[in-house]
């Protein structure tokens, strides 16, 4: 992701809720009109996940509004199964580290890149509410050092 990109919909809730263990850049196959309510940015990730069927990857469970100004016979249904394109050899090394080790496929972003929407999903696997405890536990201890040393300054 070196050139620049333009997120539209950030799965937040998929950090907290997971450790995530591997990033993946991937194409999804998307309607005419999917593509324009992306682009007016009425896209949900929070309840997403990707599953590998038959070596092919799809994403499913991801919340895209319908359009605006299409009609009820072009339009798409908001929860539809959306095929993710990725790489065979990408899908296989998957497909080992899903089913054998227990792991997840979330939705991290969804973004904007020269024209073409992309996905990024992450290779997760679920915390614990302990884990969960110590994020936030973290999360707290680091904005205390940092108003601490604001306040230093001054």
């Amino acid at each position: 992701m070196s050139e620049s990109y333009k997120i539209i919909s950030d799965n937040r809730q998929a950090r907290f809720l997971y450790e995530i263990l591997e990033v993946y850049e991937v194409g999804i196959e998307l309607m005419g009109t999917e593509v324009k309510s992306i682009r007016a940015g009425k896209v949900n990730l929070r309840d997403g996940f990707a599953q590998i069927r038959k070596e092919e990857a799809f994403l499913l469970n991801v919340h895209i509004s319908p359009h605006q100004q299409a009609g009820q016979f072009f339009n798409h249904d908001p929860r539809r199964i959306r095929k993710l394109l990725m790489h065979r050899q990408e899908i296989r090394k998957l497909i080992g580290k899903t089913e054998q080790k227990g792991l997840t496929l979330v939705p991290l972003k969804l973004y904007l890149q020269r024209g073409w929407i992309k996905v990024s999903i992450g290779l997760a696997r679920g915390k614990k509410l302990h884990d969960k405890r110590e994020t936030v536990k973290k999360r707290q201890d680091k904005r205390d050092m940092e108003r601490a040393m604001k306040r230093g300054a001054e």
